[in-house]
């Protein structure tokens, strides 16, 4: 058992055995990217693990965008999420005291970061980013760290303004319907996200593009990488502060130990292979919440 679960033994033990009833039902709010049945697919084992541990009903929501799940978190209708950093960054500027950061993605080599990957198709010509400029360009959608933020960030440092820099700059709506977009010609390029380790073929380890080749909705061998952001810190798995301690913690535990209690489920959850997910403060999100701050002022 892991050293987690002597710290989390012990707040649980001060907690009233009762206090889990005071909760009649739990929700999950999963983040947009993909198509809501895959998304129901790829945690229906979490789900019931959950439900198991709590012993009250537990359902999961798939609104249509991120801000969807940000937005439930803060009114209180979604109990638990997994959060890109920049999803965590708008849910703490908006309430600090919303939600708290619990785990985070641990990878195979055991680090705890991701990249944004920016691709076209192999056939495009496109081969860095440069051979881009003109053309029309995918992000995910607004509120995605990877999918946006992060490389938008960086892209108008290296090009300028990005919507004179590239042809036309569209948010497909999430990183699934970049991946396809570009894939299918939509799109001359795009960006998405990827642990960045393991091989581009197989989509990487894990991340967007392991898991839409996992589906059988892209060939990767079609794609090509043509940039690569700096290490992005991992997402939050967040849970809301106004919840029972017992039942933050057996959600928190129950999650902690699902990579040696069920590694089919932990690769749906972790988006491929992963090593483990693991405790995160806030202070890992400092620059993400500086850095969203400032986008949020200049618009």
């Amino acid at each position: 058992m892991k050293t987690l679960a002597l710290a989390l033994a012990a707040t649980t033990a001060l907690a009233s055995a009762a206090s889990a009833q005071e909760i009649t039902g739990f929700n999950i709010g999963i983040l947009g990217g993909e198509n809501a049945q895959d998304r129901l697919t790829n945690q229906e084992c979490y789900r019931a693990a959950i439900e198991s541990a709590l012993g009250v009903p537990v359902k999961v929501f798939t609104p249509a965008d991120y801000d969807g799940v940000i937005q439930g978190l803060l009114g209180g209708t979604i109990d638990m999420a997994w959060l890109g950093a920049s999803g965590y960054a708008k849910a703490y500027l908006t309430d600090p005291e919303a939600v708290e950061v619990a785990l985070t993605k641990q990878n195979v080599d055991g680090s705890t970061g991701y990249y944004s990957i920016g691709f076209a198709r192999k056939d495009s010509g496109i081969t860095k980013m440069e051979d881009a400029k003109g053309k029309v360009f995918a992000f995910a959608e607004p509120n995605s760290t990877s999918g946006y933020l992060v490389p938008g960030a960086e892209l108008t440092e290296a090009f300028g303004p990005l919507d004179q820099y590239f042809g036309e700059v569209k948010f497909s709506g999430g990183h699934e319907q970049t991946i396809v977009g570009v894939a299918n010609g939509d799109f001359a390029a795009g960006v998405s996200w990827a642990d960045g380790l393991g091989n581009w073929e197989d989509g990487y380890n894990s991340g967007a593009f392991r898991r839409a080749a996992d589906a059988g909705l892209v060939d990767m061998n079609d794609l090509v990488e043509i940039w690569k952001s700096k290490l992005i810190p991992e997402g939050p798995m967040v849970v809301r502060k106004a919840l029972p301690q017992d039942v933050k913690d057996k959600v928190i535990q129950l999650t902690a130990d699902l990579h040696e209690t069920d590694k089919a489920c932990a690769y749906g959850v972790a988006a491929g292979e992963a090593k483990d997910f693991v405790p995160v403060t806030h202070d890992a999100y400092l620059g993400v919440v500086a850095a969203r701050k400032l986008q949020e002022a200049s618009q």
